[in-house]
């Protein structure tokens, strides 16, 4: 038998020096971690805001939503925005205009004066905002690295994201239960501002002057289509965005909105954090396990594991104790992690360079369109049924939704570069 290394063995190692010898990368890296730190934050904060405001779990599910529903709705300019302007400097911009609105929340919070009507309109800003920057930050990453980095490279991206989570989860729950959900919202802003300098120092090739050329003469609704042809005419990115679709709007409301109604009535509100930083620790041990573990269906293996994002939600319902919810959210969030990479790593391979911002933001659309419908339904649902019943129903429609995905014969077929 010989020596060498199987042809698939070979196929998934990379070749050349790691992600971090390229210097953009190293700016990437540093942009995105930092402000996840603070990001991390800011959902614990504004959900302790919003019921210290009202004790409304309606309430929070309407202040939630709307950020989502304008983050759907311009993701796809978004995506075209992405593709047509440099992404470094349009990074740049959108991190300033969130620490601008976050650090206007946390302004309202702190001085009293917040109210539900202006907690909604700074969501739907801060919504849009995102809206440009996700499909721009995911598409960056093959202008920073070869292709052979790809895999390394977003699981070093997401581990950082995830240590920043664990970061500014763990230490935001802190401040939020010693001095209040305003500072939490203030830490937000403040990493955001500090992102915005790191992607400053971000520097890319020049697109080409045809490229250039090319973009201008097409116009908007041109490049939306061109970008649906891209993301409709491959089976295995339709079918996943749909059980995404589901998965999401039905892990969101059960975690976003009933989790901490759960944990104010059970855990406590530090306990919470420690919930949600087990999560992101999950995340942390899921990339750390795609730096080493290249399979060549990676992408199906992923789609498959998420099954096991249906523990933290039963366990929320059957189970809310602290020690149980800390392990079925690690447990959760590796899953979601090998998945995620695995997502990233088939999209930058196997779409065009020039469309993927695009492909990304019909990605995030398709995955993202039926989150405020999970997140405005639960309030009602849990005030209707009881919380335990509504909890066990969205686990049970995860599971449906990933066992139609991984039948799917043409994500088993998608294999690592």
């Amino acid at each position: 038998m010989s020596g060498a290394p199987p042809a698939d063995a070979r196929a998934t190692r990379p070749h050349g020096p790691g992600p971090l010898a390229s210097t953009p990368f190293r700016w990437l890296l540093a942009a995105r971690t930092t402000a996840i730190v603070g990001n991390a934050v800011a959902p614990i904060a504004l959900a302790f805001a919003v019921l210290d405001l009202t004790g409304s779990a309606a309430d929070l599910g309407l202040v939630v939503a709307a950020r989502s529903i304008a983050n759907v709705a311009v993701l796809l300019f978004g995506g075209v925005i992405a593709d047509r302007l440099p992404r470094n400097v349009l990074l740049v911009g959108t991190s300033l205009a969130a620490a601008a609105t976050q650090g206007t929340i946390a302004a309202l919070v702190l001085t009293g004066t917040a109210g539900i009507p202006a907690l909604v309109a700074l969501g739907v800003i801060n919504g849009a905002v995102a809206a440009v920057s996700l499909p721009a930050a995911a598409a960056l990453v093959p202008d920073t690295v070869p292709a052979a980095q790809l895999r390394p490279a977003n699981a070093l991206l997401r581990l950082g994201l995830n240590a920043g989570s664990i970061v500014g989860a763990s230490a935001g729950a802190g401040v939020i239960a010693l001095i209040g959900p305003g500072w939490g919202l203030a830490i937000d802003a403040a990493a955001f501002a500090v992102a915005a300098l790191l992607y400053a120092r971000l520097r890319l090739p020049a697109v080409p002057a045809a490229a250039a050329a090319a973009a201008e003469r097409t116009s908007v609704l041109s490049d939306l289509r061109e970008g649906w042809r891209e993301f409709s005419s491959r089976r295995w990115i339709w079918i996943v965005v749909l059980q995404f679709a589901v998965l999401n709007a039905a892990f969101t409301g059960a975690t976003v909105v009933l989790g901490p109604l759960v944990a104010d009535e059970s855990l406590g509100r530090g306990a919470w954090g420690l919930v949600v930083a087990a999560q992101t620790a999950g995340f942390a041990l899921g990339a750390v396990l795609a730096l080493r573990w290249r399979p060549r269906r990676a992408l199906g293996i992923g789609v498959a594991g998420m099954a096991v994002a249906a523990l933290p939600v039963a366990a929320l319902a059957a189970a809310p104790a602290l020690a149980v919810l800390v392990g079925a959210f690690a447990l959760g969030g590796l899953a979601m992690e090998v998945f995620a990479i695995a997502w990233d790593q088939s999209l930058q391979s196997h779409v065009p360079r020039e469309a993927l911002s695009r492909v990304y933001s019909y990605d995030m659309v398709g995955s993202f369109i039926a989150v405020p419908l999970g997140e405005i339904a639960v309030g009602p649902l849990a005030h209707a049924v009881g919380t335990t019943p509504v909890l066990l129903g969205c686990a049970a429609v995860i599971l449906v939704a990933t066992a139609c995905a991984a039948a799917s014969r043409s994500v088993w077929g998608i294999r690592a570069v």
